[in-house]
């Protein structure tokens, strides 16, 4: 097995030859008979700590490192390897165990598309989730709000999963006879190991701004983190958003058979797909995708802002780039990803078969149009309510440009406030966006964690009280740290034409106050306060918390 000390891994093998592992897993308390335990070093304690309840749940076998060997003492009843960095290995293991190694070694394959990059992972893959579902495919979503298996769905922790669950997650798709998966890829997950045995298909990248610099140390190191997602270690096809100078860089980084794509207008590139023509459509949008050699295709999306038509200019490549590269093996020579790029033979009636078919699904289903839980998620109608995940600069600003209304007059009041102990550098800035982009400014609090909530709302507020002063703005700025109480400050001071953005924590329905998670949706909170004052409202998403009780 790959990453895994070959002689230990055959002595294993040899000395309990008759050992039968069905399953593996980081977390003592998931453990089912049979199961392999991973015991490994956590944030808190060390795994070995309950190598105990794991052998009493069932576990036939443990790996751990020299640490964990030490904290076991005597042997336990089960076999134990020892290695020197077995996190390293974790991911292979779990992917020659569940047989999903390479990503189609699972008796039954699935098209898998990883999605990396700051902002818009979560929306891109329900963008792609629904285009697979249109195209006839049987899908799966692993991400941020929810992991989806079919019509199951689960509520997710962790953008990525530990990789062990990504790998069971991923043989759980497979059996149900599902054909597709897209799967968010954090900075955190690649940093961590979480997608190590992983190969997708078709890797996307959507952009590159300031965000989790308390883990990267700077730009650069979180650049590199992502830039390890297109390599052959991880993908097969590449499609990269070449908007700005990082994602040039990671176009020109990537290892893999890449395809780019330009969706700002503003950027003169040389990319192989570009947006062209948005014009506004409602709330959303239609644009035209333009690529090598004349291929057209028009799309629409019903989410507002001009962050979803790149999210969805960027999910609609990722699968023309799945179809256009399954036929590369038809003995002409040229690989699908060159034809993409132009340099191939796209003029043939296999390629275009592939774009008609899906220019009549785009126009048929419009798969684009669909709601993405606390993603510019509208909640009221006047007062335009919306709830948003944007929790760094430039999402934030994205935000509210999408919502700024067109009535004269009309405001946009926000409510926002940052997270505890996480890149304390990014409060003042967040607080100066919201003053520049909003009307009415009101700091709340979000997760404060451990930290005083305060202390977080001080640095946003000197952000927005410095932008304020050195722009000349006439904002009206107010403090109320409550978040529930914040949210129903904004909705009794709104008219009906003006605009409520609630920002930073979009789906999450708990929040974190020194260890203790408390029940608090915005979404809830924003329903409640305005039908308190008679305003209209939307349907309730299937994800949204029904009560804070």
């Amino acid at each position: 097995m790959a990453g895994i000390n070959p002689d230990a891994w055959s002595s294993a093998q040899k000395a309990h030859a008759s050992l039968r592992i069905t399953g593996v897993s980081l977390d003592s308390r998931a453990i089912h008979p049979g199961d392999l335990y991973l015991a490994l070093p956590g944030a808190r304690s060390h795994g070995a700590s309950f190598a105990a309840a794991a052998i009493a749940s069932g576990a036939v076998a443990i790996m751990t490192d020299d640490a964990g060997t030490l904290l076991m003492g005597e042997s336990p009843a089960v076999p134990v390897l020892t290695l020197a960095d077995a996190r390293a290995v974790a991911g292979k293991l779990a992917a020659r165990v569940y047989g999903t190694a390479g990503a189609s070694a699972s008796t039954h394959h699935l098209d898998l598309f990883g999605l990396t990059g700051t902002n818009g992972k979560t929306t891109t893959t329900y963008f792609l989730n629904s285009l697979l579902q249109a195209l006839g495919h049987g899908t799966g979503l692993i991400g941020t709000i929810e992991i989806l298996a079919g019509e199951e769905a689960i509520p997710s922790k962790l953008t990525t999963p530990e990789s062990t669950d990504v790998h069971a997650l991923l043989a759980l798709m497979a059996e149900k006879g599902l054909s597709a998966a897209s799967m968010e890829v954090s900075s955190h997950a690649l940093a961590f190991g979480r997608v190590d045995g992983v190969v997708f298909d078709v890797a996307g990248f959507t952009n590159l701004t300031q965000d989790h610099l308390d883990l990267h140390g700077g730009m650069e190191g979180y650049f590199d983190t992502k830039a390890a997602l297109f390599t052959p270690e991880h993908a097969r096809h590449a499609v990269i958003t070449v908007d700005d100078h990082w994602g040039q860089r990671m176009a020109a980084a990537s290892t893999l058979p890449t395809v780019t794509l330009a969706t700002n207008l503003d950027v003169t590139s040389a990319a192989d797909w570009q947006v062209r023509d948005v014009r506004r459509d409602g709330v959303g949008s239609r644009f035209t995708l333009v690529g090598p050699d004349g291929a057209v295709l028009d799309v629409h999306t019903g989410l507002p802002g001009g962050f979803n038509v790149s999210n969805a200019a960027l999910a609609l490549l990722m699968v023309t780039t799945q179809l256009l590269a399954k036929p590369a093996d038809d003995g002409s020579g040229v690989e699908g990803s060159q034809r993409l790029q132009g340099t191939g033979d796209s003029s043939s009636a296999q390629d275009h078969a592939v774009l008609r078919r899906l220019q009549e699904v785009l126009d048929s289903h419009d798969p684009f149009t669909v709601e993405v839980p606390g993603r510019m998620q509208l909640i009221g109608t006047a007062p335009v309510a919306v709830v948003d995940f944007a929790h760094n600069p430039d999402a934030l600003a994205r935000a509210l440009d999408a919502v700024r209304p067109d009535t004269p007059g009309a405001r946009v009041i926000a409510v926002f406030g940052a997270t505890g102990e996480r890149d304390v550098t990014k409060r003042p800035i967040m607080g100066a966006v919201v003053a520049q982009g909003a009307d009415v400014v009101i700091i709340t609090d979000d997760d404060p964690h451990d930290e005083d909530p305060a202390a977080i709302r001080a640095g946003v507020l000197a952000g927005a009280y410095e932008a304020q002063q050195s722009g000349g703005l006439q904002r009206v700025i107010e403090e109320i740290g409550p978040r529930a109480e914040a949210i129903a400050r904004a909705v009794e001071i709104a008219r009906a034409q003006d605009v409520i953005l609630v920002a930073g924590r979009g789906h999450e329905v708990y929040q974190e106050v020194k260890g203790v998670n408390i029940s608090l949706d915005d979404r809830v909170e924003l329903r409640a306060a305005l039908v308190a004052h008679g305003f209209p409202l939307t349907g309730a998403s299937k994800i949204e918390s029904p009560t804070n009780d």
